[in-house]
Formats: C-alpha cells, sequence, structure tokens
C-alpha cells in the first residue's frame, strides 16, 4: 500500500482579540469512505510547543484536549461534505501561533497551513502632566498605555472648545522622539490653555485620553496666597479676643463670688471724736457711752488727779475747759492709757473749779 499528502496553501490571517476567527480547510477525501475519515488540528504556538486543538475521529467530534481551548473552538461547517475549517471564538492572545489541518481517508492525506496573528487593541493610555502651569515655565505632557501589539503610535492634539480654535499643538512644542509618548510645551502662555488629547493606536485599533492644561498669571498666584494667609491670621485674630473675653468674664465671676469672703487688712480703725462739754446732758450721755474698760482706766486716773491737785499751786482767774475723750466701744481693743501729766493739765484744784464744771471732767 503506498499514501497520496497534498501539502494544501500557506494562509496568514489576522484578527483582534476577543473577536470570532475562521481558519480555512477543505478537502475531497471524506465522500468514498465516510467511516473512515479522519481530521486534526494542531497548534504550535511561538515557543514550539505543539497541541491539538480539535480532532474528528470514529464519527466523534473531540474538543476538550485542554482547558485553554475548551468550549471556543468547533468546526465551522460540514465536515463530512470536505469542509474542515475551525472557528475559534472569542480570540485570546495565546491562540496565536502556527495551525496545521490534517485530514486523512483510505489512504490519503491533505495538510493545511494557517498562520494566526492576534491583535490586541491599545489598553486606555494615561495621560499625565509634568510641571508649573505658571507663565513662562515648561510643561511635560506623557501618555502611555499599559498593553497592546506593538508597535503603538501615540499622536498629541489640541481639541477645539471654541470656533476658530487651532487643533496643532502651540508653536513651542517638542516631541520627544525616543518616546512618542512624551511632548514637551515650552513657555507657556495663556493661549496655552485648553483641552490637551493624547491617541494611542496600532493595527488593533485606538484608545484616547484627555488632559485639561490651565496657565495661570503669576500675580494672581501671588494674591490666592496673600488672600489665604490674610484670612487664617483673620480667624486666629478672632479666636484669640474670644479666649481673651471669656478669660475675663471667668475672672470677674470669680472676684464676685469670693468678694463676700474677704477680709481688708487696710481699713481703717474708727476715729475718736472730740466732745466739747456744752450742757450736763451731752456730758452724761458719752459717760454711759464708755465702756468698762474706759470706766476702770477714768477711775484710776480720778485717783492719781487728786493726789497731783494737792501739790499744784492754785491759779486765779484762770478757767479751765475740760474735753472730753469718747470712743466708740470696739472689741478686742485695749483702752488707750492717759498720761499723768495730761492729766495734771487738764485738772485744777477743786477749789478754784465750780461745781458746773467738775461735772465734765475726763471719765
Amino acid at each position: 500500500s503506498y499514501y497520496v499528502g497534498t501539502l494544501g496553501t500557506h494562509t496568514e490571517i489576522k484578527r483582534v482579540a476577543e473577536e470570532k476567527v475562521t481558519l480555512p480547510c477543505h478537502h475531497q477525501l471524506g465522500l468514498p469512505e465516510k467511516d473512515t475519515l479522519d481530521i486534526e488540528w494542531l497548534l504550535t504556538d511561538n515557543e514550539g510547543k505543539q497541541n491539538v486543538v480539535i480532532t474528528y475521529s470514529s464519527r466523534h467530534v473531540y474538543n476538550n484536549f485542554s482547558e485553554e481551548h475548551k468550549g471556543r473552538v468547533a468546526f465551522a461547517s460540514n465536515f463530512l461534505a470536505g469542509d474542515a475549517s475551525l472557528q475559534i471564538e472569542p480570540l485570546k492572545p495565546s491562540d496565536e501561533g502556527r495551525y496545521t489541518c490534517k485530514v486523512k481517508n483510505s489512504g490519503r492525506y491533505v495538510w493545511s497551513y494557517v498562520i494566526l496573528k492576534v491583535l490586541v487593541r491599545p489598553s486606555k493610555p494615561k495621560c499625565e502632566m509634568e510641571g508649573e502651569l505658571t507663565e513662562g515655565s515648561d510643561l511635560t505632557l506623557q501618555c502611555e498605555s499599559s498593553s497592546g501589539t506593538k508597535p503603538i503610535v501615540y499622536y498629541w492634539q489640541r481639541i477645539p472648545e471654541k470656533e476658530g480654535e487651532d487643533e496643532h499643538l502651540p508653536p513651542k512644542s517638542r516631541i520627544d522622539y525616543n518616546n512618542p509618548g512624551r511632548v514637551l510645551l515650552q513657555n507657556l502662555t495663556m493661549s496655552s490653555s485648553g483641552l490637551y488629547q493624547c491617541t494611542a493606536g496600532n493595527e488593533a485599533g485606538k484608545e484616547s485620553c484627555v488632559v485639561r492644561v490651565t496657565v495661570q498669571y503669576v500675580q494672581s498666584i501671588g494674591m490666592v496666597a496673600g488672600a489665604v494667609t490674610g484670612m487664617v491670621a483673620g480667624a486666629l485674630l478672632i479666636f484669640l479676643l474670644v479666649w481673651l473675653l471669656i478669660r475675663k468674664k471667668d475672672k470677674e465671676r470669680y472676684e464676685e463670688e469670693d468678694r463676700p469672703n474677704e477680709i481688708r487688712e487696710d481699713a481703717e480703725a474708727p476715729k475718736a471724736r472730740l466732745v466739747k462739754p456744752s450742757s450736763s446732758s451731752s456730758g452724761s450721755r458719752s459717760s454711759r457711752s464708755g465702756s468698762s474698760s474706759t470706766r476702770s482706766t477714768a477711775n484710776s486716773a480720778s485717783r492719781s488727779q487728786r493726789t497731783l491737785s494737792t501739790e499744784a499751786a492754785p491759779q486765779p482767774g484762770l478757767a479751765t475747759h475740760a474735753y472730753s475723750l469718747v470712743r466708740p466701744e470696739v472689741r478686742g481693743l485695749e483702752p488707750k492709757k492717759v498720761h499723768h501729766a495730761t492729766l495734771t493739765k487738764a485738772e485744777t484744784t477743786p477749789s478754784m473749779i465750780p461745781n458746773q464744771s467738775r461735772a465734765f471732767q475726763t471719765v
């Protein structure tokens, strides 16, 4: 016996991930003897490893050879009638490689080869800014996609927000050709403000991101900083005034509560009152108002007075007025002692002083 083989054509197909693809494979070997027909699809990945994808043998289809292809591979048409094409849905990047379709029947073979390339759309890029947003400064715009089939092309442009605005970058802009997703905006002006869009694209598709650039006056930044500083200082001043008022009120309330319990050490003692003997009634009242201690002192003074009066010579024609020292009764204070010289000066002999004046002697 001998075998006759037919080499099919090489086909290259590109598809985007998550889409559906059909790998062609046609033959005429199934018509004479269908019971002996065998179909097999093999995948050789980019690392050279070969795996079985799907087979038909003994009137049964087997497509569960690996978890990677389970539920995603099937024959696209009537393989018994000569169309053994393979359908894969949805595509994954791991499906990329070289596929071989082998059909065998009654000693005859047919081989077909298909090279499948799975393209991955760029992931949504991330737009970033580096630099100061002030007049005269430089600003760098950065854009990059984390995944996607290489090469990925980046393109920056302005998005017109008003009629008449230009889509091109400002005149003093430089593109980093070593890093296409990076562009430098030099010497910013107020006209540089606006929306900037970065587009990342490859054979599979495009994705973009947008960033807003707002250029500020240097003077306006200083004014804002001054206003913020003033507000903070004002708030601190108000807080200090409120705190002082609260302290003052607390102090006044404390003084009012402690005032009844204070003992003033600088209070003046009651002053002595001199009473002129104008009438006998006033002398009597003054005598009665004296304290017991004053009476004892007066008695001792009278005894001394009588003793001294015998030694003193009488002076005719001299009218003597006696004043009584009257002091309010103060509990706990000792009476003042009367000196002998004072008593001598104040008194005269009994023979020279009228009876009326004796009633107003010091008591």
